[in-house]
């Protein structure tokens, strides 16, 4: 069984078709990148997989879109529940005005969690898995806003682990950051397909053929091609895939 699939599926904003006829399979344990230019549709279509567009006033989707099997647009899908399986991480580095140990808690309070031990447990193996616990283990109660910009992001991942998902989804989640601390989170993304499957959307194309095992170009709102990712960099089949990954357009 696959993690995500999409059937058929067109979006559309009013009556703006964003996303025209795309189908997809996304295996377990993989990390799958989502390229394109600016305005072609990835991010929409990656915010479908958590309901996330569902904040967006007149919206239609058709065709169908499953989390481990089930049609997350069916009627007897809590949204709540369904965006505890599948966490995300979004462009810019998003903590919340509370200490470090909060921002990981939240979740956890949130769904209800009581246990003080539980939540320092999960909090602690949250951030291991984040990579921020050995800078952050003498601090977790200072304001997250005194982290740089590169910890900032690894503790918002820290916060989507903590609820345990199987699923991650990163919006561009080093496009702010600097080198250094995007080659961290590069690093980051390899040990977690360990545990989840992960999808990120990324304009840096060196960053999706480092990390990313499938990847999908999208152009004007379809799928061009998708495939693995050293033949989408070598040898793609469609010749718009070729124009921009080597830089011709876009």
């Amino acid at each position: 069984m696959y993690s995500i699939e999409a059937k058929d599926v067109n979006f559309y904003y009013g009556d703006f078709l964003a996303l025209k006829n795309i189908s997809m399979q996304i295996e377990k344990n993989s990390v799958t990148a989502f390229i394109g230019p600016s305005g072609c549709g990835k991010s929409t279509f990656l915010r479908l997989f958590n309901r996330m567009n569902d904040l967006i006033p007149n919206i239609k989707l058709e065709g169908k879109i499953m989390v481990k099997g089930e049609d997350v647009y069916s009627k007897n899908v809590f949204v709540d529940q369904l965006r505890k399986e599948v966490g995300m991480v979004f462009q810019k580095a998003n903590p919340f005005p509370k200490t470090i140990f909060e921002n990981v808690a939240y979740g956890l309070r949130v769904n209800g969690e009581k246990n003080k031990k539980k939540i320092e447990q999960v909090v602690e193996q949250s951030l291991k898995g984040a990579a921020l616990w050995e800078e952050v283990k003498d601090k977790l109660n200072r304001s997250a806003f005194a982290l740089s910009g590169g910890q900032q992001q690894r503790l918002c991942i820290a916060r989507a682990l903590a609820i345990e998902p199987s699923i991650i989804l990163m919006d561009e989640p080093a496009s702010a950051l600097d080198p250094i601390s995007t080659l961290k989170i590069e690093e980051l993304i390899f040990e977690l397909k360990k545990k989840y499957t992960i999808v990120i959307v990324t304009h840096n194309m060196q960053q999706a053929a480092r990390v990313s095992d499938k990847t999908a170009f999208f152009y004007l709102g379809e799928l061009i091609e998708y495939d693995n990712t050293d033949k989408i960099f070598t040898n793609p089949q469609k010749e718009a895939t070729q124009n921009y990954v080597t830089g011709r357009f876009g």
